[in-house]
């Protein structure tokens, strides 16, 4: 397993997601095989959200940490959209009353229809739930989930506040021990152009940490999707540093944030769909292996994260590791 290194941590440079999935105990039984597996065989990041199959994903993680450790797994998880708990054993709407109108966590009328909410109160409930679906004192790193949702409904300054809101909240986490690195998973604030209504601009946001955490803020990840078929982290200048307009996987590497690759696999689209002549390119029959050595290929990706909860996917998507990744320059020649 080749790994990347990120502030004093060696990851793997493939990920296990929790996303899909229903909610019986088979799905719940072959993820956990599926990670167990895949931290036996050197995968060590395990990403997953409070929301993903209404908790039960968080849970799943939380068994395999009691039984290989702690230290084995670095997990990220995340929140923004209100979530409900499978085994709460009452309706929805009654769970959402009792948990967060009720107390106050939640202003429906700064919710969106898609259920998805910022707010420091929300997120620290969220946060803290986490922690006891998985049975941990602590999180390595914390998404904010899509925020660029906020930005159909909200004005820029508004979000931004709100942004600088949940960062305090987990600023704090880290100070209590809770946390070691938090950022922003996404889906197309960091793939659109700069003038699209949820384009994310990762230098002011950057700038949010900085002004509540300081020059030691833990604002240190993000996560977006990035495959054959989605590409633009890397192909699209829509970021703006010191007057330069640049990727978003060149911003991160000058501000030094390590990059989630999320939909590696372009959610199972790839399947059937690469090109021959791409394939002889590569030197690799598969497609599925040819979607991973684009990704884990490209400069600037840290881990690519694939969506596993069958032995046999992790095993086959495993076999990209016995091949070396591209160059640079081999790879800069495929956009040429």
């Amino acid at each position: 397993m080749r790994y990347k290194e990120f502030e004093g941590y060696k990851l793997s440079e493939l990920g296990i997601g929790t996303y899909l999935g229903d909610l019986d105990e088979e799905t719940d039984r072959r993820y956990f095989e599926t990670i167990k597996l895949g931290l036996e065989k050197g995968i060590n990041v395990v990403d997953t959200a409070i929301n993903y199959r209404y908790m039960k994903s968080e849970r799943v993680i939380g068994k395999v940490i009691k039984e290989v450790g702690r230290d084995k797994v670095f997990v990220s998880t995340k929140g923004g959209y209100i979530p409900f708990d499978a085994e709460a054993g009452e309706d929805p709407k009654v769970f959402f009353e009792e948990n967060f109108l009720k107390p106050g966590l939640v202003d429906p009328n700064e919710m969106t229809p898609q259920g998805h909410y910022l707010g420091g109160k929300f997120i620290d409930w969220c946060f803290e739930k986490s922690l006891e679906n998985m049975g941990t004192d602590h999180v390595d790193v914390y998404f904010i989930h899509n925020p660029e949702e906020q930005l159909l409904f909200t004005e820029k300054e508004k979000f931004y506040d709100k942004l600088g809101e949940c960062f305090e909240v987990l600023e704090g986490k880290v100070k209590e021990g809770k946390l070691k690195f938090y950022g922003l998973a996404t889906w197309h604030g960091f793939r659109i152009p700069r003038g699209a209504r949820q384009h994310l601009d990762l230098g002011e946001i950057f700038n949010v940490a900085k002004e509540v955490g300081g020059e030691e803020h833990r604002f240190k990840v993000i996560q977006l999707p990035y495959n054959l078929g989605m590409h633009e982290a890397f192909s699209l200048r829509n970021q703006r540093l010191d007057g330069e307009e640049i990727s978003t996987l060149e911003a991160c590497r000058r501000l030094g944030v390590y990059v989630y690759t999320s939909a590696s696999l372009y959610q199972g689209n790839v399947i059937g769909r690469v090109p021959q002549k791409l394939k002889e390119r590569f030197g690799l029959d598969s497609d599925v292996l040819v979607a991973l050595q684009f990704v884990r290929s490209t400069p600037g990706v840290g881990t690519a994260l694939v969506g596993m909860s069958r032995k046999e996917h992790l095993e086959e998507n495993l076999k990209i590791e016995e091949v070396p990744p591209l160059g640079e320059e081999e790879f800069l020649s495929l956009f040429k």
